[in-house]
This record gives C-alpha cells, structure tokens and sequence, in this order.
C-alpha cells in the first residue's frame, strides 16, 4: 500500500471517529434537533433489544472490541514493518544480441546509494530493491542536512532513480522515497 492510500486511510478513520464523538457529544449536551440530554441515544427499541438480550449482547460487544482491537493492532503492525522479500542475487535481462546481462543487486543497491549521497544535502542513503526483478519495488530513505535545499534534493533523487533505471535496464513498478531532515543547530 502506498503512503498516500495510508494517508487516506487513517484520514477516513479519523473523520469517521471524530463524526461520532461529535454526534455523541450533541447528543448529550442536547444540542441536536429534538434531543434530550437525559434520553437514550440509541432509541427505546434497540435499548430494549439490548435488555432482552442481556448477557449475550454483553458478550457481543466484548467479542466485537477484542475483534477491533485485534484488527487495529495487526494494521499498525503492517504499518511499522520494512518491506519484505529483498531482492538477492542476480538482476537478468535480455540482451538485443544473443545473451544476457546479469547484475548483482547488491552492486545496483550500493550504485544508488553512492549516487544519492553525492548531492550535498544528502547526509545518509538507503535503498531497498523488493518484488520481481524486471520491475523491482524501489524504497528509498533519505537522511538531509537541516539547510539543505529540497528542491534541490528533489531533482538530484528523480535523476538518481532515472539513472538506475537506465543501468539495470528496468522500470521500477513503484517507488517510495522517505526523506528525513535532521535537526539543525539552535
């Protein structure tokens, strides 16, 4: 998933969690149409319901929170994780003659990131080749000094990444660039 579909995501969440406090939090200072701050908010037949089906209903909803508490932890867990599968090995694509030329990926991993160091801004790189290797996954973090340029650094990463992708003579199918700046001096 990418980070924007991540941002999407949590802000989907957040806007949805945040209609029903404010729903809740009307509802009690009775501030919606027709309310009452002592009413019920879920209405005199689904209270009743829920009393009939007294400890069932309890259990439902215990079993419903263990199940969205289990469901939130194993999505921040996908969320905090490095990606999988590097790649190993060797990188192999035809050649217009017969034959075939084979580059190791350690060799086009270390390439880009002496590349990526070389701009000024940049104080640290780090790549990270996963998925199939005619149209690898591209993960990159970058570490920036405090008074470094960004669109500068910008440039200098999207030419970097055209450069790789001329020399191991692929495309990448998708690319993640992580930039962190480290703080300056007071």
């Amino acid at each position: 998933m990418t980070d924007a579909a991540h941002r999407l995501l949590w802000t989907v969440v957040a806007l949805l969690l945040v209609v029903l406090g404010t729903t809740a939090l009307g509802a009690n200072l009775a501030s919606l149409p027709d309310s009452d701050s002592g009413a019920a908010l879920l209405g005199a037949g689904l209270l009743d319901a829920w009393r009939v089906a007294a400890p069932w209903s309890t259990l439902a909803a215990a079993v419903a929170g263990v199940l969205t508490a289990l469901t939130g932890q194993r999505l921040l867990g996908r969320e905090v994780r490095r990606p999988r599968q590097t790649l190993h090995g060797m990188l192999s694509q035809p050649g217009r003659h017969p034959g075939r030329t084979r580059l190791a990926t350690d060799v086009l991993v270390g390439a880009l990131e002496r590349d990526l160091v070389g701009d000024p801004g940049v104080r640290r790189a780090r790549v990270v080749l996963t998925g199939a290797p005619g149209r690898p996954d591209v993960w990159i973090r970058v570490d920036l000094a405090a008074d470094a340029p960004v669109d500068a650094v910008r440039e200098h990463v999207d030419a970097a990444v055209r450069r790789f992708a001329a020399t191991a003579g692929c495309t990448p199918a998708h690319l993640d660039v992580t930039a962190r700046v480290e703080p300056g001096r007071p």
